[in-house]
C-alpha cells in the first residue's frame, strides 16, 4: 500500500482544503539552496558536454563506435531519471523532502567521481547511472515550492528556477571547456566539489517543508515501480491531461537539441564556436524571459492564457527551424533560436504552475515526481526519433513533426480547462 487508503482513494480526493497547501514562508536560506541546486543540476550535465567524448574515447576500441557509445552515455542518464523520478517523489512524500533531496545530492558527488576516476567503460557507465537515478531532484524541489509557497506565487519561483537553469546551460560548457584546459577531469572534479559545498550547506539551512500530517504514511518496495508510480499518476483524472502536455512539450525539446547542431551544421556549415554561441542566446533568452517577464506577465495573463500563446511561439519556431532547409541563412536560424527560447521561457513556469496547483499537498512529491520522469522518457526517447526523421525522412521533418505535436499540446489545454470547469460545475450543483 501507498498509504492506510489505497492508491486509487488517496489519489481522487479533491477536497479543497487538502488542495490548499500549508501557508508557509520560505526562508532566505532555503531559497538559496534551491536556487543553488536547480543551478548545478544543470551545470553537471553542461559540464560533460565539451569533455565528454574525449574522456571515453581511449577505451572505445573501434573509433567507428564512439558516438554510438557516447549516445549510450548520454541516453543512460536520461532513462535513469525516468526509472528514478516517481520513486524519489514518493519517498519525500513518506520521509519529507529535506533527506530525500540531500541523499540525491549525495548520489551526484558519487557518480561525478566515478566517472571522473574512470579506468573502464563500466565505470563511466556506472557514474552515470548513479547519477541520473539520483538525480530527478527537480521533482523534490518543485514539490518544496508546492508545500511552502502560495499558489498564485508558485508560477514566479518557478520562472526564478527557470531563470537559474537558463545560466547553468549558459556556464556549463563554458566552465568545462576552460577546466578542460587543465586536464580532461578537472571540470568532472569540479562539478563533485562544488555539489559536496551544496550538500553540506542544504544540511545546515534547509528545513524540512512537509508537515507530519501532510505525508504518506507507508511505502512499500513496489510503490517505488516507476511504471505504477506513473500508472497511480495517471489516475489522477483532473491532471492527466497536464501530463500529456508536459510529454508533447518536452519530446520535440529534445528533438531539437539532438538535430539543430546537424541542420547547422550541414546548411550553414557553423562551426564549434557559432553552436556555443547559439547556446549562450538560448540561455541569454531564457533568463531574461524567465527571470524579468514571467513574473509580470503571468500575474495578467494566468497560467493557461501565457501556456497557450507561449505554444503558438514555440511552434512558430520550429516552422522557422525546418524553414533552413530551405533558405540557408543564418538569420531565419538566429529568430528561431530565440524565438524558441524566449516562448519557452514563458511556457514552463506557466505548465508547471498549472500543474502544481491541480494537486493536493500529499501528491505534491508523487506527480512532481511523476512529471519529470515523463519529461525523462521524452528526453531518452526524443533523440532517437529525431535522428531517424532527419535521416530516413529528410531535413525538415523534424521540425514539422515538432509543430504537429505543440500544437497537439495546444488542444489538450482546452480539453484540460474544459474538464476542470465541467467538474466545478457539477461540485457546485
Amino acid at each position: 500500500m501507498l498509504t492506510d487508503e489505497t492508491p486509487r482513494e488517496l489519489v481522487e480526493k479533491t477536497d479543497a482544503n487538502m488542495l490548499t497547501p500549508p501557508q508557509r514562508r520560505i526562508s532566505p536560506h532555503a531559497q538559496t539552496f534551491l536556487i543553488i541546486t536547480a543551478f548545478l543540476n544543470v551545470m553537471g550535465v553542461g559540464l560533460f558536454g565539451p569533455v565528454l567524448l574525449f574522456i571515453v574515447r581511449p577505451y572505445v576500441a573501434d573509433l567507428r563506435n564512439l558516438a554510438v557509445v557516447v549516445g549510450w552515455l548520454t541516453a543512460s542518464y536520461a532513462a535513469c531519471q525516468f526509472l528514478a523520478a516517481p520513486g524519489l517523489g514518493l519517498l519525500s512524500d513518506r520521509f519529507g523532502r529535506r533527506p530525500i533531496l540531500l541523499c540525491c545530492l549525495l548520489g551526484s558527488v558519487i557518480g561525478y567521481l566515478l566517472f571522473g576516476l574512470g579506468g573502464a567503460l563500466w565505470v563511466f557507465f556506472l557514474g552515470r547511472i548513479i547519477d541520473g537515478l539520483t538525480g530527478g531532484n527537480f521533482s523534490i524541489l518543485f514539490a518544496y515550492v508546492g508545500d511552502v509557497v502560495s499558489p498564485e506565487k508558485r508560477g514566479a519561483f518557478f520562472g526564478r528556477l527557470g531563470a537559474i537553469t537558463g545560466i547553468g546551460f549558459i556556464l556549463g560548457p563554458a566552465i568545462g571547456g576552460f577546466a578542460a584546459k587543465i586536464s580532461l577531469h578537472t571540470p568532472i572534479y569540479l562539478a563533485a566539489g562544488v555539489t559536496l559545498i551544496n550538500l553540506l550547506f542544504g544540511f545546515f539551512v534547509l528545513p524540512e517543508s512537509l508537515q507530519p500530517e501532510h505525508r504518506a504514511t507507508q511505502v512499500s518496495i513496489g510503490d517505488l515501480n516507476p511504471f505504477k508510480q506513473l500508472a497511480i499518476v495517471f489516475g489522477i483524472s483532473r491532471i492527466r491531461w497536464l501530463l500529456v502536455i508536459g510529454f508533447c512539450y518536452y519530446l520535440p525539446f529534445s528533438i531539437l537539441l539532438a538535430t539543430m547542431g546537424v541542420l547547422a551544421f550541414e546548411q550553414l556549415h557553423w562551426n564549434p564556436v557559432q553552436l556555443g554561441l547559439s547556446s549562450l542566446g538560448v540561455g541569454l533568452t531564457d533568463i531574461i524571459v524567465q527571470g524579468l517577464l514571467v513574473p509580470r506577465l503571468l500575474p495578467r495573463l494566468g497560467e493557461v492564457r501565457q501556456s497557450l500563446v507561449a505554444l503558438v511561439g514555440v511552434s512558430l519556431s520550429y516552422l522557422l527551424f525546418s524553414s533552413v532547409a530551405f533558405v540557408a541563412s543564418p538569420v531565419v536560424l538566429i529568430v528561431a533560436i530565440i524565438l524558441f527560447a524566449g516562448c519557452g521561457g514563458l511556457a514552463e513556469p506557466a505548465l508547471a504552475g498549472l500543474l502544481s496547483r491541480a494537486i493536493n499537498p500529499r501528491q505534491q512529491g508523487m506527480v512532481q515526481g511523476g512529471s519529470q520522469s515523463i519529461s525523462a522518457l521524452a528526453m531518452t526517447i526524443g533523440p532517437i526519433l529525431g535522428g531517424v526523421l532527419y535521416t530516413q525522412l529528410g531535413t525538415p521533418f523534424p521540425y514539422w513533426a515538432n509543430a504537429a505535436v505543440i500544437a497537439l499540446a495546444m488542444v489538450f489545454i482546452v480539453v484540460f480547462v474544459r474538464g476542470k470547469q465541467d467538474a466545478q460545475t457539477e461540485t457546485a450543483a
